[in-house]
């Protein structure tokens, strides 16, 4: 399935239904009043999360939603049927803008999953509605109120409580399927995962937590080098950021302060993210190499130095993503 994370689509609430104009005719009822009904209400246009979708892709092919009018009143009294809702299903983690403006008008997650994006018109009134004392025949009905109407763009950005960034080929791919299920394309060649991969790690019976790993960043990404920004928005909602370099790079600590540069100039609040750095690929060091790697100190610290074909130092590494996540 192609992965799209971003859409723009015009959606349309329905017009209520027009008041109806009637007067009761009935044998042995020779002064029948009026009985003309109210008209329905139109239909709203409602965002609704869903959990079996995860992605955009089939905005790409209906790009316009409208909602069902509400039907017209009729005589005695009938109100006219209410129009059908338009539900439109998201994946959870959409964000909902104004297309003009790009104001945040709502966020599609577990904790809000509906959101109703353009209510209904109401419907006229019937002549039943403006009987009076002094107006007992009125002959007169409200038309239905017009619908609401707007464009949005949507923005999928993937709910992950640990994302996995670092350079094409750092082993991400690899990482995340070694702990979790997720099973992503790996390949030795850059760029080989074209969309974020989302994978479920759990650790004993009770603890679990989701990993994200995010297509490989490159210098310039912010202003759109490489796979650009279109997958930076995905390390937005993750708590803790797993940094992985790789050990057969000529200076991993600058790797480090590229991608540390990239996701603060596409947004400073990726600085204060909770933070741990890993140095992967063990199992291809010889042993100079593997000495002079354990030596390395970034931002303060010595590197986790993992393996995933070898499984050196994956437990370790999880427990570090749990504890992380307890204290973000």
């Amino acid at each position: 399935m192609k992965f799209i994370d971003v859409a723009t689509i015009s959606v349309q609430s329905g017009k209520g239904g027009k008041g109806h104009v009637s007067f009761r005719r009935e044998k042995y009822v020779p002064l029948g009043g009026p009985d003309g009904g109210n008209g329905g209400k139109g239909g709203d246009v409602i965002f609704r999360g869903d959990i079996h979708i995860n992605t955009l892709l089939d905005f790409r092919f209906q790009r316009n939603f409208t909602a069902e009018d509400g039907r017209p009143g009729d005589k005695s009294r009938c109100t006219g049927r209410d129009g059908k809702d338009m539900i439109i299903r998201v994946p959870m983690g959409t964000e909902i803008h104004n297309a003009e403006t790009h104001e945040l008008i709502a966020d599609i997650t577990p904790e809000n999953p509906e959101y109703c994006i353009a209510r209904g018109g109401k419907g006229g009134r019937g002549n039943w509605e403006f009987r009076s004392s002094i107006n007992q025949a009125p002959r007169n009905s409200d038309p239905g109120m017009p619908g609401e109407s707007c464009s949005v763009t949507l923005e999928l950005k993937v709910l992950a409580d640990i994302g996995i960034v670092g350079f094409p080929n750092a082993g991400k791919s690899t990482l995340i399927s070694v702990i979790s299920a997720a099973k992503p394309k790996i390949a030795d060649y850059p760029f080989t995962t074209l969309v974020p991969n989302l994978g479920m790690v759990r650790l004993g019976d009770m603890m679990s937590f989701t990993v994200a790993d995010i297509p490989g960043l490159i210098e310039g990404a912010h202003e759109g080098k490489g796979l650009g920004i279109q997958f930076l928005r995905h390390v937005e909602r993750t708590k803790v950021l797993v940094f992985l370099l790789d050990a057969q790079s000529e200076n991993p600590k600058k790797d480090y302060e590229i991608l540390c540069k990239e996701l603060e100039l596409y947004n400073t609040d990726l600085a204060h993210k909770k933070r741990i750095i890993c140095i992967s690929k063990s199992d291809t060091l010889d042993d100079e190499k593997r000495k002079a790697i354990e030596k390395i100190r970034i931002a303060r610290k010595k590197p986790v130095i993992i393996s995933s074909v070898a499984g050196e130092n994956i437990t370790a590494l999880q427990w570090m993503m749990w504890e992380g996540l307890q204290d973000s």
